[in-house]
């Protein structure tokens, strides 16, 4: 059975909405788009390859989907190791608006999303991987599905956008596993998921 790993960028307010270009999500008046492209170093780039080839599959928010499927399938490169993953393995979208999905090896999920979710790790050898798609990613994590988070937390705070955990997430306590700081200062933390949260007082 494989692991359900979760990657995402926040800032150090929590915002993850948009990191990668001014175009890329401005919904709500976000203005701040493409925050993270100013942190990318080859400390950055070696985590992603590192992290992109244990990937088996995709598990993707429509919105995620969209912002790859736009940008992805046009780097033929066949030595980029992250489009070769991409554009090659098996793309899973949970919508009920994408109907007829253009790029190669991608299935849009209808039905429930623990039990197709969980059939889908069952059929994955290493990682199914979800990257950003902060609403699909909650859903998850409070369906206990997520087995691993890597959370990359950059120096900056915008003071506004869509927050990863946002007010109303279930809680959830995880193991923190390993760490590493980019030259630009940018934190790499891996957490597995322990659980619910325990309590006690002082």
């Amino acid at each position: 059975m494989g692991r359900l790993t979760l990657t995402t960028f926040v800032t150090l307010d929590g915002v993850m909405q948009a990191p990668g270009g001014p175009e890329e999500d401005p919904g709500g008046g976000f203005t701040h788009g493409g925050w993270s492209f100013p942190y990318d170093d080859e400390d950055f780039g070696r985590f992603a390859v590192e992290n992109f080839e244990r990937a088996d599959a995709f598990l993707l928010g429509r919105r995620t989907y969209d912002i790859f499927a736009g940008y992805w399938p046009k780097v033929t490169d066949p030595d980029n190791p992250i489009a070769t993953k991409l554009n090659g393995l098996p793309k899973y979208v949970p919508s009920a608006t994408l109907t007829d999905p253009s790029w190669a090896h991608t299935t849009v999920l209808r039905g429930d999303l623990a039990k197709e979710v969980t059939e889908l790790k069952e059929r994955t050898g290493r990682e199914l991987q979800i990257h950003g798609s902060g609403a699909l990613a909650l859903s998850l994590l409070a369906l206990d599905l997520v087995d691993t988070v890597h959370l990359l937390t950059f120096p900056v705070v915008l003071g506004s956008g869509r927050r990863l955990f946002a007010e109303g997430t279930v809680p959830t306590a995880f193991h923190h596993r390993a760490a590493r700081l980019t030259s630009t200062g940018v934190a790499i933390h891996t957490y597995d998921l322990k659980g619910r949260p325990t309590y006690g007082s002082y």
